[in-house]
């Protein structure tokens, strides 16, 4: 399922090179397509992969919530390899599987509780140029969420807009991560 990138794969080469192979293919099969091409910019992609680790540190959301969210960012976007890796991610961590194959057309679906609704249409808001959060749904979500969750999701769709939005510049799509999980990504809804 490789993609055509609009920016070529760089070989991935010396010792760290070797790490980070070595790494993702044991956690994750294979080498990702974005540090392959981010691989030209070694800064770059160390400090993307340097907070993406620390963010995956914060505990202050529930884990369904971030996963609904990111991938409800992806599904906005339009990247297609951020969708596969996060249903993947969902499913290697043991998260709500049959709701998070449903994220692309959470508006339709009827398996999400008002809250992960909420987040979900929190995380489109602050995605759209221009975004279109409002006062009420950030009074809705901090009343139940509390301040700490609610800086948290607000900083974690935040980094997934630097993540869907980098990867489909760069044309970076779906890399056949999600094919591990028991049911089909649900197809975004026309519209």
């Amino acid at each position: 399922m490789a993609s055509t990138t609009r920016i070529p794969k760089a070989e991935i080469t010396g010792l760290s090179g070797y790490l980070v192979k070595r790494f993702s293919r044991r956690l994750l099969g294979d080498v990702p397509e974005p540090a392959e091409v981010m691989w030209h910019n070694r800064a770059v992609l160390s400090a993307a992969m340097g907070f993406g680790r620390k963010a995956q540190r914060w505990d202050q959301l529930d884990p369904n919530l971030k996963s609904f969210a990111t991938m409800a960012v992806s599904a906005l976007v339009g990247c297609s390899w951020c969708l596969d890796y996060g249903y993947f991610h969902a499913h290697n961590e043991g998260l709500d599987e049959v709701k998070a194959s449903e994220v692309p057309r959470w508006r339709e679906s009827t398996v999400f509780t008002p809250l992960e609704r909420d987040v979900m249409e929190y995380a489109e808001a602050m995605s759209e140029t221009p975004p279109r959060v409002t006062d009420e749904l950030s009074a809705r979500l901090l009343d139940q969420l509390g301040a700490p969750a609610m800086v948290e999701l607000t900083a974690l769709v935040a980094l997934q807009n630097m993540s869907t939005r980098s990867n489909t510049a760069l044309g970076i799509e779906a890399q056949g991560f999600s094919e591990a999980c028991r049911l089909p990504l649900a197809q975004p809804s026309a519209g």
